[in-house]
């Protein structure tokens, strides 16, 4: 059955009998779909440029300029460790997870399309609020403003991509919003490099400029069809099956119309979705999906780099031009290792990448304190070879999270679920999300000013944990229906034990 335990050998029968191809229709909901993380990508981007801008600080931290001036051309762990800063970064994020929870309810009962449509305006006033802000108090609900748009946005869309994909592609279809978060980050740093040169202003227009992606979005989803899960979920039959027959370019559907059907009466029946997370049935998807994967997809330590990438080489003693460059630089990584994960994701599979990812992020981490323990924190300007070192360890690090825990870490939690839980799934996926990329936000300066170098050991032993936890826990997901996923746990080594308590699935299988 759909996103059910039955025995799985006349749904496995039926998920033969899919039938589709690549039609125009499908083509451009995927494109308008997953421009939604372009608004994540850009505020991750313009928000760690605009945190290092000379009139941005001056304005809002005069303490940190004064600070910054003391040391220009030094290396100094502490340089920037100001809580009012990285309140400044991290709110958004807070705002982002409390507002998931009302996202949840939006998607479920009315779409994933109009979940996008409303991210996409709460961004559009965030930017414009940001960008006239006089005061801290403005800069701060502007980022509130964002971050509910961000909670929202990241709710719905990897759902939408999800389930809008065959199931044979659905890796790479799903690894579009990955991809439009990483370009969303590439060009808000090209962004930040020129706008650091328009005095006293050019932070205003990196800021205001995130109102462009959101414009786009919602004019797109004026345009775009809601997903047949959903309409299914709702109750509107004839017009999933035309949605389905128009993505899948074919009348052939009736196997996959019929696997949305019982997926979606299961999931009618669930009057509380978010404690029906908590039954045996979905042990595995909550202990993995919404909760495993994102807290460990922030816990990598990537985000911290993202968000002060130039921070960082302007604390190695780079200049305010080059630290935004090599951010440029490492942005340009990270579309590399989202275009390379979407070529393989379905071909080797979710679990490879993990894995390799993770010895190669492990390797990154261990060069990068290592070369710090040894040349920085003196007070002396780093040499030219150590500092391209550096960089070279961050982008090996940046280009492996790339192509492995970022996008893996929107796609797996996003399939995992069955339909009766996956919008409850994916808010607390992203609340969890949020929450830890909030934390680490807050926490990173301080902690680089009083681990030092230490703080890189820390992520590197994390990431060793988190690749045990894949191996162990996560079966492989690859080129599976996404209303069949859950079946794979009742055959898993440590999970059959779990799920086969649920007292549905003793039902069902009552020999088990």
């Amino acid at each position: 059955m759909g996103g059910g335990f039955g025995g799985g050998g006349e749904v496995s029968k039926r998920a033969e009998l899919y039938e589709g191809r690549i039609t125009g229709y499908f083509i451009l909901a995927c494109v308008v779909g997953s421009l939604g993380g372009s608004l994540f990508g850009y505020d991750l981007g313009v928000s760690s440029g605009v945190t290092s801008m000379d009139d941005f600080l001056k304005k809002f931290f005069p303490k940190v300029y004064d600070r910054k001036q003391a040391h220009l051309h030094e290396t100094d762990y502490c340089k920037y460790d100001n809580q009012v800063l990285t309140l400044f970064t991290s709110s958004l994020y807070f705002a982002g997870l409390v507002s998931t929870f009302g996202a949840s309810l939006v998607t479920r009962n009315y779409g994933r399309r109009i979940s996008i449509m409303v991210g996409s305006v709460s961004f559009f006033l965030g930017g414009a609020v940001n960008a006239g802000a006089i005061n801290l108090a403005m800069l701060i609900v502007g980022r509130i403003l964002l971050g509910v748009g961000i909670g929202f946005g990241n709710q719905a869309v990897p759902l939408y991509l999800s389930e809008i994909a065959p199931y044979k592609i659905r890796g790479a279809v799903n690894q579009l919003f990955q991809l439009t978060t990483c370009l969303g980050i590439l060009i808000a740093n090209i962004i930040n490099y020129f706008t650091d040169k328009i005095h006293p202003w050019g932070w205003r227009l990196s800021l205001g400029l995130a109102m462009v992606p959101a414009t786009m979005i919602f004019v797109g989803g004026l345009f775009l069809p809601e997903t047949p899960n959903s309409l299914v979920e709702q109750g509107r039959l004839e017009e999933a099956r035309i949605i389905l027959e128009k993505v899948r370019g074919t009348h052939k559907v009736d196997a996959e119309f019929e696997d949305l059907k019982e997926a979606s009466e299961l999931a009618r029946a669930v009057k509380n979705p978010f404690r029906n997370l908590l039954a045996p049935r979905n042990r595995p998807q909550l202990v993995i999906g919404a909760l495993g994967i994102p807290a460990f997809q922030q816990l990598s330590g990537m985000n911290s780099i993202l968000f002060y990438s130039p921070v960082i080489f302007q604390s190695l003693g780079f200049g305010s031009g080059a630290a935004l460059y090599s951010s440029i630089i490492t942005g340009s990584m990270l579309v590399v290792g989202a275009l390379v994960s979407m070529s393989v994701v379905d071909r080797l599979g979710r679990r490879f990448l993990f894995m390799e990812g993770g010895i190669q992020m492990i390797g990154s981490m261990v060069v990068v304190a290592i070369t710090l323990a040894l040349k920085f924190g003196t007070g002396q300007t780093l040499s030219k070879g150590i500092a391209v070192l550096l960089v070279i360890a961050i982008c090996l690090f940046v280009v492996a999270y790339g192509w492995s825990w970022g996008p893996l870490g929107w796609l797996v939690p996003s399939e995992l679920f069955p339909l009766e839980a996956r919008s409850a799934g994916q808010s607390v996926v992203v609340s969890v999300n949020l929450f830890f990329t909030a934390a680490i936000a807050q926490c990173f300066l301080a902690a680089l000013c009083h681990l030092r170098y230490g703080v890189f050991i820390l992520f590197a032993g994390l990431i060793v944990i988190m690749s045990i936890f894949i191996y162990l826990l996560l079966p492989e997901t690859k080129q599976v229906p996404i209303e069949e996923i859950s079946q794979l746990f009742e055959k898993h080594w440590y999970w059959k034990r779990i799920v086969s308590k649920d007292p549905r699935f003793s039902l069902q299988n009552p020999k088990q």
